[in-house]
């Protein structure tokens, strides 16, 4: 059974980019499209998608809103935020208001594939930008008592993954920094997000 994506972007030219891409997916089905936050709910709720590829900056409503009120509504259905902004005004408050992943616009296709198939199946995919962005949030000053809680329970092939993260390297460049599977990078970066106590920083 395919997995029915919905796209959402006020940009004409990435909307058609994606649909040309994903409709080439023999197991991805796109039932629709939208170009602000408003007409996407509308589409969701008539056409019930697995799956919502989320724009942020959009006219009437923006995908930060509403990402929260798909959530409320529809609770079962997984947003994939895709944006050209990585920075922690955008990161947080979009994992906050539920998104399961966050991916920036310069993903690879065959990377935004496996994003959409691992949202499916409920785990969290991040742009390696937005996961820097995200630890560096957790490791702040102000936070630095948990956060020295949260490390000092990471293997140490966890620590040597997210220093490498902290330098900035992808997922492949650590991968091969690390003589390790990029399977095995995201692995070790869901459990190093689990340790640093993510989740309840999120509900914040």
């Amino acid at each position: 059974m395919a997995i029915k994506v919905l796209l959402v972007d006020d940009h004409l030219v990435v909307l058609k980019g994606l649909k040309f891409f994903l409709d080439t997916q023999k197991d991805i089905e796109i039932v629709g499209s939208a170009t602000n936050g408003k007409e996407a709910l509308a589409k969701i709720e008539k056409l019930k998608p697995d799956i919502v590829l989320m724009d942020l900056m959009m006219p009437v409503m923006d995908g930060i809103e509403a990402t929260r009120q798909v959530k409320a509504t529809f609770p079962n259905i997984k947003v994939i935020v895709l944006t050209s902004f990585s920075d922690q005004d955008y990161v947080l408050p979009a994992l906050r208001a539920g998104a399961i992943g966050y991916q920036l616009k310069d993903i690879e296709p065959s990377e935004l594939v496996k994003t959409i198939h691992a949202a499916y199946r409920g785990e969290k995919q991040l742009h390696p930008t937005a996961t820097n962005t995200l630890l560096s949030h957790l490791t702040s000053d102000e936070e630095s008592s948990e956060a020295e809680a949260g490390i000092s329970a990471l293997s140490n092939r966890e620590k040597e993954v997210l220093y490498q993260i902290t330098c900035g390297k992808t997922n492949k460049q650590i991968s091969a920094e690390l003589f390790i599977t990029e399977k095995t990078v995201k692995t070790h970066v869901s459990s190093i997000l689990s340790k640093l106590m993510v989740k309840r920083h999120l509900q914040k």
